[in-house]
């Protein structure tokens, strides 16, 4: 959505309007609210949704079970940054990088207006590497620096978007958004091993514990939704909204995308603080019908094709 945060309301209405108008369902992606300010949003986030799926209109979402974002440091800046797709070049100029104060003094950010809650933690370069595992504000007292300027500074010296984990979202509103019968388990982040991915610095934990997370602490540990429901909201509900109808469930004529594990230990062991830590209880898994994971063991096996169907 346009907006997770000061305008989430606003952006919900976009969201639901686009889909009205057009006639298409609306998948709110890692619904959110972000800043502390905008967290009791939620509930009438959840109340207007519930109305218009009331009347017909086919709104869902998805989410990820975690009380922090990820994505880069660049977004604690103004948009208009990244106009004409030349960030980098902009932020190199003097007038941009004053207007960017004046903004940011003037209006605020959505994000940015607490940087004690802003971890980046995605450095390259190795004059950086003493930056990792500290918040924005602590960076910026480090350096002596106001911080809108030692994220300037930063990503003009690192040259790239610099991966941060935002600690901006409610464990309250988690635990309030999963229990909704419309809502998907999700992650975006991409398959990575500790053996070579440790040395690359820390990820969002995400990458290593999004669904043993959810089986582990809401379900068994909290019981916030029953394990049926759970894997639903996992599988078939997620495959649904692709229109992919063959997988997803355990049925004659789908194909065998199958993960066998054990209710009484699967949890994730990934934290911010320290990432690269696999998830347990994961037995085995079969992707098209064939092992690649058999007694918490890589078989070698690469059955995995490029799923594709017709999309909504």
């Amino acid at each position: 959505m346009r907006s997770e945060a000061d305008e989430l309301l606003e952006a919900l209405e976009e969201a639901i309007e686009i889909g009205h108008r057009a006639d298409i369902p609306v998948e709110i992606y890692h619904l959110k609210a972000v800043a502390e300010h905008n967290y009791d949003k939620m509930h009438r986030v959840i109340e207007r949704i519930d109305g218009v799926r009331a009347t017909g209109q086919d709104v869902t979402a998805d989410m990820y079970p975690y009380p922090a974002s990820g994505t880069g440091l660049s977004t604690v800046l103004p948009t208009w940054v990244a106009a004409d797709g030349k960030f980098f070049d902009n932020l190199k100029d003097s007038d941009v990088q004053a207007q960017i104060h004046r903004e940011i003094e003037d209006i605020g950010g959505e994000i940015s207006r607490r940087p004690d809650q802003v971890a980046p933690v995605g450095f390259k370069k190795q004059e950086q590497q003493e930056y990792v595992g500290k918040r924005l504000s602590e960076i910026a007292d480090v350096r002596n620096q106001h911080w809108v300027d030692a994220t300037i500074d930063l990503l003009l010296a690192e040259g790239q978007r610099i991966f941060t984990i935002y600690h901006t979202m409610s464990e309250e509103n988690t635990r309030l958004q999963l229990q909704l019968p419309w809502i998907k388990v999700s992650t975006d982040a991409g398959g990575v091993d500790p053996e070579w991915a440790k040395a690359e610095g820390p990820l969002h934990p995400r990458s290593y514990g999004s669904y043993p997370r959810v089986l582990g602490r809401y379900v068994r540990e909290e019981r916030l939704m029953s394990l049926e429901e759970c894997i639903r909201k996992m599988t078939s509900s997620v495959a649904n909204r692709l229109s992919l109808f063959d997988r997803g469930r355990l049925q004659l004529g789908c194909f065998a995308d199958v993960v066998v594990f054990d209710p009484d230990t699967v949890i994730d062991r990934s934290t911010f603080d320290d990432s690269h830590q696999l998830s347990v209880g994961i037995r085995d898994v079969f992707v098209n019908g064939v092992g690649v994971l058999e007694e918490g063991k890589h078989t070698g096996a690469t059955p995995g094709v490029f799923v594709k169907g017709p999309g909504g």
